[in-house]
């Protein structure tokens, strides 16, 4: 896999899984504090090597019309 597209994967990742938490953390009622160390936290806990493989296997499937973008 190309570095760039590494990076840019694991980093859109951290994001999702950051948005996911802090929204996820202010439904349970956290402050805003608690929320953002909530976002931490699940982007501490991200699976990479999960989430390369899922990665991986999308781009193997033939006609998936899927195309790079930069960010």
């Amino acid at each position: 896999m190309d570095p760039r597209l590494l990076a840019e994967t694991v980093r859109a990742a951290c994001i999702e899984a950051a948005l996911d938490a802090y929204e996820e953390g202010g439904v349970r009622g956290l402050c805003a504090e608690g929320r953002w160390e909530y976002a931490i936290s699940a982007m501490r806990q991200l699976e990479v090597e999960s989430l390369l493989a899922k990665e991986m296997e999308r781009k193997a499937m033939p006609g998936d019309g899927s195309s790079s973008r930069s960010g």
